[in-house]
């Protein structure tokens, strides 16, 4: 008897890679598709499908090498669950941008085989994502790769320092609520559509921040979040005491932008839950302002300098001097999947400063399973 293979996944604006990734999951046995309803991608990408569940579902039942499909019944990333076991697979086929250290661990426990697919197009043809394919999703996203917390002046009027920022393309179509902007961008979006419009970047930014937080907001979004959408590159920017940064310096050497994409890892974890409080429970100190910062400039020197070992150090720094103010960024469960990774990397923290997310890895080598990101030049 053929293995049973089981992928899961949205499959919106059906394409060539989804069909590459069919062929080669089906290459282990006979494939089995589980699809996210509707409700669940609203849930997790706070966007409306361009096909809806039952169109994903007549187009990938007609592919030649789908033994069966449905639309899964639970919610969220694990909306799969109950399919799953009912199916009781030899083989979860996952693409690299789809894996979670929660998946895999799942697969242990119920005996099933886990493999990660890396994305190879069928050949001759181009690479192609849902996220590319989707008009709105030139506007890129934010990832703050240093000294998160001190663009709230809370923190940065104990100790002024930098936040590290870089613009992303959005190469992959990153969950809602997972540390990477997601908010200011969709904000974006409504003012600009498509892409980030011509003109000073600076002031750009400033209309987005004050589109996002308008007069009577009861909790002000850092400005780092708005900067890293609008200005390409590596931003340092300078924060003392105020919701605005009073220097911004910005980083477009090719050289320079080459070197952090090549040593720059990210492993998925979750959206952040609806009901997560980031600001309970903190522990906000002169001293643990002033590490943050000090991590930041560490950051900063190491990547001038490409000096690896030393951006990775550095990265820690700035990833416990914020678990210490904000305890909550983390769980057990975070801790969990980072020590599955830390004896591969020079250093680590998470995506953006509000838990779940990413865990970002500073590696001279690659990490199995983990994606890596495009800065946007400009």
């Amino acid at each position: 008897m053929k293995k049973k293979i089981f992928v899961s996944g949205c499959y919106d604006m059906l394409h060539s890679g989804h069909v590459a990734f069919f062929e080669e999951a089906a290459t282990h046995g006979d494939l089995y598709v589980g699809i996210g309803s509707d409700k669940t991608i609203n849930e997790l990408k706070s966007r409306k499908t361009i096909n809806n569940e039952d169109e994903r579902l007549y187009m990938i039942k007609a592919l030649r090498m789908v033994k069966d499909a449905w639309i899964n019944r639970g919610s969220g990333i694990m909306d799969f669950l109950d399919e799953l076991k009912a199916l009781k697979p030899d083989i979860f086929f996952v693409n690299s941008d789809g894996h979670s250290s929660i998946k895999e661990n799942l697969c242990k426990e119920l005996g099933i085989e886990y493999i990660v697919s890396q994305r190879i197009p069928h050949e001759g043809l181009p690479i192609r994502s849902t996220t590319a394919l989707r008009e709105e999703c030139k506007i890129p996203y934010r990832l703050d790769l240093a000294g998160g917390w001190l663009d709230q002046p809370n923190v940065s009027s104990l100790s002024s320092g930098p936040v590290l920022t870089i613009c992303i393309e959005p190469d992959y179509d990153f969950n809602d609520r997972s540390g990477m902007s997601t908010s200011s961008r969709k904000k974006a979006i409504e003012l600009w559509h498509v892409d980030i419009p011509a003109g000073d970047k600076e002031k750009l930014a400033k209309t987005l921040f004050c589109y996002e937080n308008p007069p009577g907001t009861k909790y002000i979004s850092g400005s780092q979040d708005s900067i890293g959408i609008t200005m390409p590159g590596l931003n340092k920017l300078f924060y003392d005491g105020d919701f605005w940064p009073s220097k911004i310096e910005s980083v477009l050497d090719n050289n320079i932008l080459d070197w952090i994409e090549k040593h720059l890892w990210l492993i998925p974890l979750y959206p952040r839950h609806d009901d997560y409080d980031v600001l309970s429970n903190t522990h906000i100190t002169i001293e643990s302002a002033k590490k943050l910062s000090e991590a930041a400039d560490n950051s900063w020197k190491a990547i001038k300098d490409q000096d690896l070992s030393a951006f990775g150090k550095a990265m820690t720094e700035s990833f416990e001097a914020q678990i210490t103010m904000y305890p909550n960024m983390v769980s057990s469960d975070i801790l969990e999947i980072l020590d599955q990774y830390k004896s591969q990397a020079l250093g680590w923290k998470m995506s953006g400063a509000g838990g779940g997310g990413y865990l970002i890895f500073v590696s001279e080598k690659p990490i199995k399973n983990a994606i890596q990101i495009r800065i946007r030049r400009d």
